[in-house]
């Protein structure tokens, strides 16, 4: 029978949540942010989906990009700001649609419950396993996160205009560098 996760409690300040495995989000472009998977892309399940928590210290930033498909945040405590001015508070719920770019920040600090139906382009939460409940009171070290989207010698690159549309992604495999 399949897992069922249950967090408590978590309408709160995340920097209050001590008993979660924060990580690191740290990606060019971001600074500051912290997640926890509580699911993940799976390549071998074809599941390009992924659910975060999300906390920003004031004056945290994630990086600019655009999405590939749906995104909703749903503002657990403090205030999320969007790149266009924007701001959400605690209780907003915020659904961007495939094609939208932006960058989220917080000036005075949030905790965000996030949810990508589909990674944004060379994007997304380093890539760890999710840590649910009753796994979370073993004291286990988190794996290395390792980049969302990315296998480990490969690159995600915009594909060429026609081939699929002008927000889909090809990948390829890295060559070796030049002598």
């Amino acid at each position: 029978m399949p897992d069922v996760t249950v967090f408590r409690n978590v309408l709160r300040n995340g920097f209050d949540q001590t008993d979660l495995p924060w990580v690191p989000w740290t990606e060019p472009g971001r600074v500051g942010v912290e997640f926890v998977v509580l699911w993940g892309p799976d390549p071998d399940e074809d599941e390009d989906s992924a659910s975060l928590l999300l906390r920003f210290p004031p004056g945290a930033h994630g990086d600019f990009h655009e999405h590939l498909g749906h995104e909703l945040m749903l503002v657990l405590d403090g205030t999320l700001d969007h790149s266009d001015g924007r701001r959400f508070h605690r209780g907003d719920l915020v659904v961007e649609e495939p094609g939208t770019r932006h960058q989220m920040s917080s000036a005075e600090g949030c905790t965000v419950l996030a949810v990508r139906a589909r990674p944004a382009p060379g994007k997304g939460p380093p890539r760890t396993r999710p840590h649910p409940a009753h796994r979370l009171a073993r004291a286990r070290t988190p794996r290395r996160p390792r980049p969302y989207g990315h296998a480990a010698r490969t690159v995600r690159r915009p594909a060429r205009v026609g081939t699929a549309g002008p927000t889909s992604c090809r990948t390829r495999t890295r060559r070796p560098p030049r002598a």
